[in-house]
């Protein structure tokens, strides 16, 4: 929260003193763009064809004169079925094993089922042509299960299931995602892999040669990957989705703000952090540039915290600033040292990009956390007011017992 008294001297580094124009940053070089199997039959099943049945020649019968019989009321007696003698050079076929016990009702079994009620004197080639279109249906989905598998240890589509989500929030440094890409069995550092990458160059954004890392660069999202794969694979997705989302356009709007791209996305960086609710993030950025303009220290308090995280070596400092906290020596601290950070303090969302791109167009200097509690920065264009609101916001912090104050609205 910046909360500077007296604006000092704008130093000749940074941004004219007001009043003056802006010069230009040369033009930055903007980032180059990134570039079953055929053949096998179908299975007879439902539907298809029955195979030919063999039927004997029926027998001519023989002119006889009947001999006159007297008509008597008996029963006839009933007829034993006589086996079929084969013809000679015929075979019986094989006995038909019983059908396979099945969980569920597919098309096809439903459809044999149906016949076997509809057809009971249904010839034995019949019925085995049935149960092979049931085997073959059978077979070509264990194929398909099979390679399914094997596309999974290939590297190709995981089994449906299989696939985790990886989610990195807005605003989160560099270290906490690697963290993050920890939990979600990411093998391999993160912290490495997000050194320097062949996808990207910080310097084609305007940052310094040596720039250490790509914190800033590493775009929240959520992201498919397999368990297993490699934490460097999370990186370049990172990588490839800043690209589409920090385009020609922002680029451009760097440029009308007097400002590199990689400054640009510092700005970025500390309204993602600062700001609690989506309507103040323009309100931020455009405190963020007015500051800068009248060569006024930021007092960005997100960029302490995050000089405390890099010196006590942990990803993420929870307590509230201390009195050395807030005198620590670190380029990061900018309420002791002018201009922007020397890199982003995080890794922004499209909004905060956004809003850094486009400022609200206002005067405010100052702005303080609410004394309601409830998240949004009040903001002021004169020290007069900011004490006003600081007391407000101090005074709710006694009285809920040196904690932040609580929100109560519904």
């Amino acid at each position: 929260m910046p909360d500077s008294a007296t604006p000092p001297s704008a130093p000749a580094d940074v941004f004219p003193p007001p009043g003056e124009p802006l010069h230009e940053h040369p033009d930055t070089e903007e980032p180059e763009p990134f570039a079953a199997p055929a053949g096998t039959p179908e299975p007879r099943g439902a539907g298809a064809e029955p195979l030919e049945e063999h039927t004997p020649a029926p027998i001519e019968p023989q002119a006889v004169a009947p001999e006159p019989v007297e008509r008597q009321a008996v029963a006839p007696e009933p007829v034993e079925p006589q086996p079929v003698e084969p013809a000679a050079g015929d075979e019986l076929p094989p006995p038909v094993p019983p059908p396979p016990v099945v969980i569920g009702r597919s098309a096809t079994a439903s459809a044999v089922a149906h016949a076997s009620h509809g057809r009971s004197r249904r010839s034995p080639v019949a019925r085995l042509a049935a149960l092979v279109a049931i085997a073959a249906a059978l077979a070509a989905a264990g194929v398909l299960v099979a390679k399914a598998l094997q596309g999974e240890h290939q590297g190709k589509a995981p089994v449906a299931g299989v696939a985790i989500r990886v989610l990195i929030p807005e605003g989160k440094t560099r270290v906490q995602i690697a963290q993050i890409a920890a939990k979600a069995g990411l093998k391999g550092s993160y912290r490495s892999a997000s050194e320097r990458s062949s996808l990207l160059d910080p310097a084609h954004y305007g940052a310094p040669r040596g720039t250490p890392d790509l914190e800033g660069f590493l775009f929240p999202a959520t992201y498919d990957m397999n368990p297993g794969d490699p934490a460097s694979l999370l990186v370049r997705k990172q990588l490839v989705a800043f690209r589409e989302n920090f385009a020609s356009s922002e680029i451009a709007r760097a440029r009308v703000l007097h400002v590199s791209p990689y400054q640009l996305l510092i700005v970025a960086s500390m309204v993602e952090r600062e700001a609690q609710v989506p309507g103040d993030r323009a309100k931020i950025a455009a405190v963020i540039y007015n500051r800068l303009r009248a060569g006024m220290p930021l007092g960005i308090d997100a960029s302490i915290y995050y000089a405390v995280e890099l010196e006590k070596g942990i990803a993420t400092y929870t307590h509230e600033l201390t009195e050395t906290d807030l005198h620590i020596d670190s380029p990061y601290n900018t309420r002791t040292h002018t201009g922007l950070p020397p890199t982003p303090i995080s890794n922004p969302g499209v909004a905060s990009i956004r809003a850094a791109a486009h400022p609200a167009h206002a005067s405010y200097l100052y702005y303080v956390a609410g004394a309601d509690g409830c998240g949004e920065q009040v903001f002021s264009t004169t020290q007069a007011a900011f004490e006003v609101n600081a007391a407000a916001y101090q005074a709710a912090v006694k009285k809920n017992g040196r904690h932040p104050p609580t929100c109560k609205h519904h």
